[in-house]
């Protein structure tokens, strides 16, 4: 689901580590050299260790391989609306009210026409932010030590990671204390991230090494931006089925991110962007829109005390809503003043471009700076 992958993380003082992550970058805007690629491959499948370079080169091209693969004439289901034309109608769940209906669905990010937790949930979520502290990679608490955010999900995901990762470090406001590490892998649906493995790649391997990269540990993960999706969701059925397909897997994988970092508090949701100007099957309309009940069923599931998602058991970090992506196209939505044009897409219309990432990353600089469970841990105390 990628075409330009690589990441970018912030490493404290280590000026080697940054040269890497920035070379990798650059490297991201070149296009994909076929032969280099196969013989990155050929290493990787006789054993041999790849160097950090590789292995991201690797990754941009088997993402760019996917994203053919998805386009190819085998996959023939289109999407329902005109390719050439944007998609419109939908309701911004944010503008619902407690009356509206989308087939069946009330409105409002938590139901019932409401865009913000309950009471209850907020209390219980405010009392995880409190324990988000800077920790020593052994985790325990030390003044000198780093609160980590990851961000993890697909292509779309670690994309506008990188862009909302360079912006935040710009940011006076953020935390000198927070280390961003994009955990995201271009091509890696939720599903992938359930198998664990994408074309021979170790997806929770590759996690490791770019916390380990950044030169933090997984004890001082605390908070994660979480965006998932599943590719071409056509074949899955008719909402609500991919919907809840989607909702399995991401049930799984928050599971799997609690695992690993055992000082996740909290996870911040997001749906989908609005992709009314994709042009093939992998994650059109409605399929991007209707992600966002995942997102909402997710979040019941745990307050109606599912037990695989109790965050009190360790099962799973507390989820929330992080910001709501989509609006109706160039028609927006009431909630703020977003908006998604065609030139925040790019050609194939289901990936972004450089400004559609960069609203991206002021959707979240805007939530995490705001947001009364973000803000006490993403700011730093001079900005406060």
């Amino acid at each position: 689901m990628n075409h330009r992958h690589g990441f970018k993380i912030v490493i404290g003082s280590a000026a080697l580590l940054i040269a890497m992550t920035f070379g990798a970058v650059r490297a991201a805007d070149e296009p994909i050299d076929l032969q280099k690629s196969r013989e990155i491959r050929q290493k990787s499948k006789s054993g041999k260790p790849l160097t950090p370079e590789e292995k991201i080169y690797l990754d941009r091209a088997m993402a760019a391989r996917g994203g053919e693969k998805a386009q190819s004439p085998k996959h023939t289901t289109a999407p329902k609306d005109d390719p050439g034309k944007p998609f419109r109608g939908f309701v911004p769940l944010t503008d619902m009210n407690s009356t509206e209906r989308y087939k069946g669905e009330d409105g409002g990010l938590y139901g019932g026409g409401r865009n913000g937790p309950s009471d209850v949930h907020l209390r219980a979520a405010m009392a995880e932010a409190a324990k988000i502290q800077p920790l020593d990679t052994s985790g325990r608490p030390s003044a000198s030590g780093k609160i980590v955010m990851i961000t993890h999900g697909m292509s779309n995901t670690t994309q506008e990671s990188q862009t909302f990762i360079e912006v935040a470090n710009a940011d006076r406001r953020k935390n000198p204390a927070l280390v961003l590490v994009d955990c995201a892998i271009g091509g890696a649906d939720a599903a992938r991230w359930v198998s664990g493995e994408l074309r021979g790649t170790q997806l929770w391997q590759t996690v490791d090494e770019r916390i380990q990269l950044a030169g933090v540990s997984p004890l001082q993960v605390q908070a994660a931006w979480v965006k998932h999706a599943r590719a071409m969701p056509s074949e899955l059925g008719e909402f609500p089925g991919h919907a809840q397909v989607l909702k399995d897997d991401m049930a799984q994988v928050l599971q799997l991110l609690r695992q690993r970092f055992p000082n996740l508090r909290i996870a911040y949701l997001s749906s989908r962007t609005y992709a009314g100007y994709a042009r093939g099957p992998l994650n059109p309309e409605p399929y991007a829109y209707e992600s966002a009940f995942t997102i909402r069923w997710l979040i019941q599931d745990q307050i109606g005390g599912n037990a695989a998602l109790r965050y009190t058991e360790g099962k799973a970090p507390l989820l929330l809503w992080g910001p709501y992506l989509w609006a109706d196209g160039e028609k927006g939505r009431k909630f703020d003043e977003l908006v998604w044009k065609r030139e925040d897409a790019n050609t194939g219309g289901t990936h972004l471009s450089e400004l559609g990432r960069r609203k991206v990353a002021d959707q979240l600089i805007k939530f995490l700076t705001t947001d009364p469970t973000a803000r006490p841990w993403f700011v730093g105390k001079a900005a406060r």
